[in-house]
């Protein structure tokens, strides 16, 4: 039987992505909804890393409607807000944040091998430390953080599977092919 709390963070994620792909700002509470509610069924299946992982979401989404909602300056002496535009991430900052995602990786890792009963510790830091990543690339609306977030959603099928949350696995499926949609749909937007 289908947790209710699974079942309804299911849909909500699902509305999510679709608002994402869309550029939609409405995305950013249903991630927050959807991020506490995953937060709770994560916990009780001691997934540590993706449960602390809804707490950061939840964070980040604050910040991220924001920056979609008001946008940023146009250069360092306007301060007036531009709408946010899908952009691509320059040579330095992919650089720094491959370098960001490969030191939070084994540290996350490490960290739930050291203080949970995680046994699955070295995949859950994994898609902690690329999660974190794509969510701010995704709040920035950089192209990449479909890619990103591509290597997170088929990682994380396995981690439900092996934690038999059947209907979380299902979702990450479908963000699976999402992630591919939202590419598609964000490099046409772009080649505007």
């Amino acid at each position: 039987m289908t947790d209710p709390v699974e079942l309804a963070g299911f849909v909500l994620s699902l509305a999510m992505v679709y608002c994402n792909i869309k550029e939609i700002h409405w995305a950013w509470p249903l991630a927050i909804l959807s991020s506490v509610l995953y937060g709770v069924v994560f916990w009780n299946s001691q997934l540590y890393g993706e449960s602390s992982l809804q707490v950061m979401f939840v964070l980040t989404s604050l910040w991220g409607w924001r920056q979609w909602r008001v946008g940023s300056p146009q250069s360092n002496t306007d301060t007036t807000p531009a709408p946010l535009a899908i952009s691509m991430l320059s040579p330095a900052e992919l650089k720094s944040a491959l370098l960001a995602t490969l030191l939070a990786w084994p540290a996350f890792s490490l960290f739930l091998h050291h203080f949970t009963d995680s046994d699955v510790a070295l995949w859950d830091g994994l898609v902690t430390a690329l999660s974190l990543l794509a969510q701010y690339l995704l709040a920035k609306k950089k192209l990449e953080n479909w890619w990103v977030w591509l290597a997170v959603n088929l990682i994380t099928v396995g981690l439900m599977l092996a934690k038999s949350l059947w209907l979380t696995a299902l979702l990450y499926l479908i963000f699976v092919i999402l992630s591919y949609v939202g590419l598609k749909a964000w490099l046409k937007q772009h080649a505007k």
